[in-house]
C-alpha cells in the first residue's frame, strides 16, 4: 500500500433511496424542518450541516434497501417532542445508549415518511 492520502475528510452527500419522492420531500422538509437546496424529476436534494442528502427511488431492485442515518440534534427530547406534535410516531422513547466519563449519548428512532429508520442523537455533557 503506498504512503498516498485519499484525503476524506466528511460524509458530502448520503442517498437515501424512497418509494414516493414527492412524499418523502414533503416529510423531510415540512416534518424534519432541513432546507431543501433544489429538486429535480424524481430527485430531491437537502442541506443538513454541511451534509446533502439525496432522496431518490431505486436504480436497480439490489439497491432498494436503506442505511439509517443519524441526525445530532442539541437537545433529543425537545426535538422527539416537535416530531411528535407533527404527528410522528417514534420507535421509542429517547434513551441513553452509551455513557462515559465526559458525556452520555441518547438517542430516538423514528420512521420516516417511506418506512426508513432515522435516529436522533444527542451527546450530553456529564457535569462533575
Amino acid at each position: 500500500m503506498s504512503d498516498e492520502v485519499v484525503g476524506v475528510e466528511r460524509i458530502g452527500q448520503i442517498a437515501v433511496v424512497v418509494k414516493d419522492v414527492d412524499r418523502a420531500a414533503d416529510f423531510y422538509e415540512k416534518v424534519l424542518g432541513l432546507k431543501l437546496l433544489f429538486r429535480f424529476p424524481g430527485l430531491a436534494f437537502f442541506e443538513c450541516g454541511g451534509v446533502r442528502l439525496m432522496l431518490s427511488k431505486a436504480e436497480r431492485p439490489e439497491f432498494d434497501h436503506n442505511s439509517i442515518i443519524y441526525y445530532r440534534v442539541p437537545d433529543v427530547a425537545s426535538a422527539a417532542g416537535v416530531l411528535e406534535r407533527r404527528g410522528v410516531v417514534l420507535e421509542g422513547r429517547p434513551h441513553v445508549v452509551h455513557r462515559d466519563e465526559r458525556h452520555e449519548l441518547w438517542m430516538a428512532f423514528l420512521r420516516d415518511s417511506e418506512g426508513n429508520y432515522l435516529g436522533l442523537m444527542q451527546e450530553k455533557p456529564i457535569s462533575t
